[in-house]
């Protein structure tokens, strides 16, 4: 089935914005310089607790964030106000240093999250549906850097791809049992999944935060940009997600996969 060209003018939104580069590159060109010093600063343990603080950060929000929207579908997103909250988080995480992160990861994960919903519902996704909470954390694994194993795919797809049976067992568990302690093992189980590409982005963030000369207001610089980056990968995936409901998965993937990345923009108008 054919996208409409309205639809077909969205789907190529969507995917300048989910093919973009990741927050590394961007926090880069917003510095000036390269991260790779701001990782010589870290200790030698930071990536084990940096996934550990993640894994615990993304199940809190979880449990936080998106049950306290309320389902009004094609409502426009609040995207200044949840930027502003989060860069005053990393603003104060900045003052503070790496040592605040474990209280300010869990903060900025949760209004990340609300924000990322709040999206969700502008793209018409119900917010009473488990299907569409897990849409939302799933955000967190979007538009990080790519996998290095040799001829490892790559990509928006591949990415759902390799969480999609994660999601299955997560979604089921929850349609029963909610958010009850019975439900957990299968939602703890893909938050791993997720916060092992989650952290990678979070590393990155940190190592930015570790220059010296960044301190508080870059912090929180460094944090709207953060958010502004999920806010793009929540964007473009809701698109995905709203032509799938209209079109089907396989006919909005091979629509997707058949637009250039390079120039992949929205037209004009």
């Amino acid at each position: 089935m054919a996208l409409e060209p309205i639809d077909l003018n969205d789907l190529r939104k969507a995917k300048m914005l989910l093919e973009n580069p990741g927050i590394a590159a961007k926090i880069t060109h917003m510095l000036g310089m390269p991260i790779e010093k701001g990782f010589a600063l870290l200790p030698k343990t930071w990536h084990a607790k940096v996934v550990e603080i993640t894994q615990a950060a993304l199940l809190k929000a979880f449990r936080v964030a998106v049950v306290t929207l309320k389902d009004v579908p094609g409502q426009a997103a609040s995207n200044h106000w949840h930027k502003i909250a989060v860069a005053t988080a990393g603003g104060l995480g900045g003052f503070f240093g790496l040592t605040a992160i474990a209280l300010e990861l869990p903060i900025s994960t949760t209004i990340m999250l609300r924000s990322i919903a709040d999206i969700a519902r502008s793209e018409g996704e119900l917010l009473g549906d488990f299907a569409a909470h897990i849409a939302c954390i799933e955000v967190f694994a979007l538009g990080g850097p790519p996998r290095r194993q040799e001829g490892a795919e790559t990509g928006y797809f591949a990415t759902r791809m390799a969480l999609a049976r994660s999601i299955g067992e997560a979604a089921e568990y929850l349609a029963q049992k909610g958010l009850s302690e019975e439900g957990a093992p299968a939602l703890v189980r893909l938050m791993i999944k997720i916060a092992e590409r989650f952290s990678l982005q979070v590393s990155e963030k940190a190592a930015a935060q570790a220059i010296p000369a960044i301190g508080a207001a870059g912090g929180a610089l460094i944090n709207a940009l953060f958010i502004d980056h999920f806010q793009e990968m929540a964007r473009g995936h809701f698109i995905v997600r709203r032509l799938e409901r209209k079109y089907g998965r396989e006919p909005v993937r091979a629509a997707y996969e058949s637009i250039p990345t390079r120039g992949a923009g929205p037209a004009d108008g």
